[in-house]
């Protein structure tokens, strides 16, 4: 994934590559960005030989690039030929809809600022190279329940962050650290008449 001026946002590669990530992307970035948005969002890619080597002809014999462009976001897909492009379509759709639900209308910063829930989702739909969820909503409850995870794991392990004593959600008699600052240098103060 890479936005429009072609700065990668997340990349994950399942084979191995024969030159450097960013050189791959910028490759694959000038394959796609020169396209018209009149023409369809798949190619067949020869010049990607160099950077991803060659598939021989009972594997699909060609590398296909497969695209779909969304505001600022290039989602692609670097395939072999016996992928079905169109498949491939709708799984960057279930992937930028996974993202939308997570997000809350996902935009590039989202991806920045949190590329380790943009992981996690993508993990939820491909492993090792092979699609295993595509239902939007599971992949979404997967998300929501390794999000919980995370603020039950974070609120057990630093209890002054959220205010909870025990990590189960009482307060106890422990307070913000704000509230005891303030309650200190306030004792002994009196606001009322003399």
């Amino acid at each position: 994934m890479f936005n429009t001026s072609g700065v990668a946002r997340l990349t994950k590669f399942y084979t191995p590559i024969h030159q450097s990530a960013p050189s791959v992307v910028q490759k694959i970035f000038s394959l796609v960005h020169t396209r018209p948005p009149s023409l369809c969002n798949f190619l067949d890619a020869p010049e990607l030989e160099a950077f991803l080597g060659n598939k021989d002809e009972a594997h699909g014999g060609r590398w296909q690039v497969v695209y779909r462009n969304y505001a600022t976001l290039f989602f692609v897909f670097v395939v072999d030929g016996a992928e079905s492009e169109l498949g491939i379509l709708d799984l960057i759709q279930v992937f930028v809809e996974s993202l939308d639900r997570a997000f809350h209308n996902v935009c590039e910063l989202d991806l920045v600022f949190h590329f380790d829930e943009v992981h996690h989702i993508l993990s939820e739909i491909i492993q090792g190279g092979l699609v295993l969820e595509t239902n939007v909503e599971e992949i979404d409850v997967s998300v929501q329940q390794a999000r919980q995870a995370r603020k039950d794991s974070f609120a057990s392990a630093n209890p002054l962050s959220l205010g909870m004593g025990n990590g189960l959600g009482s307060r106890g008699n422990l307070k913000f650290p704000l509230e005891w600052l303030t309650g200190k240098l306030t004792a002994g103060v009196s606001l009322g008449p003399r």
